[in-house]
């Protein structure tokens, strides 16, 4: 059943017609960029101490040591002179030498957010004063607020947290090369997650040997921590579910209210015409995204958007009800040998983990 047959009146009668992703085009003012710089509902209560390291992986527990004495050493900061922040205040004369941040590096699923999302809350600073974003919220920060705009705000912080990490072009790199060195240079502690090394963001998208001084330049700023271990989203959990038929997914859209229903194929069509960083402002008020007509998805492109709107989903806890292929069938075996490659098996288990969620929304 299309969503267009639902919404007409033919499908199954309920309190009100769902709402739909693909109506949505929003428009985020730079002001609500910088205020919403604060790591995201899944990750507004999580610490330290809710982590649960596994314990056949020692860097797991090294981890969380290292980064709980990474918080506690910002504690001491302080303004100092041009209105800079030193970074430890027990010696203010003196600023430490080599990397300035933490870069956590480690498949999908072991934990990296929960990780950089409990340093921000551990950091004893006012929120006003530390900022935790994704690496396109970054990006687009400088693009709504400007380079140099964006530069004075951030300067004032204390810490910078960077998730997913990821380079995909060399403007990119250029430009946060340029930006945290900036942002360095003020005593702004910085800390990252992705699952690429410092030294090979790039590699396998663009031709990143012609721009190794930046990337170098970025990994200077970093002190890289591996994390390994299982994706903890599946580890010991049963298979997902398999996906509903059309009929299933459009009644339990029309049964929940706040819920989303969309046809796969025109949402995707329909990213295209939405800047990735408006993905989170476009999940606004959501309680479950129903997609029918699920399918592969066509190119790279399509796939990266869908990647970042995975993200969102998961980071807002909205459960997706899915009808057409399982979702660890969206992208095609050369995408999932490709430069991209972790990310699209990221999306697959969030998307998975959402499916899970969303089961309880079918009647049985």
């Amino acid at each position: 059943m299309s969503t267009s047959t639902a919404a007409s009146g033919t499908g199954p009668t309920a309190e009100a017609t769902p709402l739909s992703l693909c109506a949505r085009e929003p428009h985020v003012p730079a002001d609500r960029l910088v205020a919403e710089m604060v790591p995201p509902p899944r990750f507004d209560s999580v610490r330290f101490s809710t982590y649960i390291p596994d314990p056949n992986q020692p860097s797991q527990s090294k981890a969380v040591r290292v980064l709980d004495g990474f918080a506690t050493g910002l504690g001491g900061a302080h303004a100092s002179g041009a209105g800079r922040r030193r970074w430890f205040s027990r010696k203010p004369e003196a600023r430490p030498a080599g990397p300035r941040g933490v870069y956590l590096d480690g498949g999908y699923g072991v934990g990296k957010t929960h990780l950089l999302a409990s340093l921000w809350h551990a950091t004893p600073a006012e929120p006003a004063l530390k900022a935790f974003g994704t690496f396109v919220e970054l990006t687009n920060l400088v693009g709504a607020l400007g380079f140099q705009q964006t530069v004075k705000t951030l300067s004032g912080h204390r810490l910078l947290c960077i998730d997913e990490f990821e380079l995909d072009d060399p403007g990119d790199t250029v430009l946060v090369s340029t930006l945290l060195g900036k942002l360095v240079e003020a005593g702004v502690a910085l800390a990252a997650t992705s699952n690429t090394l410092p030294g090979k963001l790039g590699e396998g998208r663009f031709a990143s040997a012609d721009f190794l001084r930046e990337i170098q330049g970025l990994s200077a700023h970093f002190r890289a921590l591996r994390i390994d271990g299982e994706d903890y989203r599946h580890r010991g959990l049963p298979e997902a579910p398999p996906p509903f038929s059309d009929e299933q997914v459009t009644k339990a859209a029309y049964a929940t209210e706040g819920a989303a229903l969309d046809d796969f194929p025109h949402l995707l069509a329909h990213l295209a015409r939405v800047h990735p960083s408006r993905y989170g402002a476009l999940t606004d008020g959501l309680k479950a995204v129903c997609l029918t007509d699920v399918g592969p998805v066509p190119d790279q492109s399509t796939a990266l958007r869908l990647v970042v709107l995975a993200d969102r989903l998961y980071d807002r806890e909205v459960p997706v009800l899915a009808s057409g292929l399982p979702f660890d069938q969206l992208f095609s075996e050369e995408m999932l040998k490709g430069g991209y490659r972790k990310k699209y098996f990221r999306a697959i288990s969030r998307l998975t983990a959402l499916a899970r969620d969303a089961k309880g929304l079918v009647e049985n």
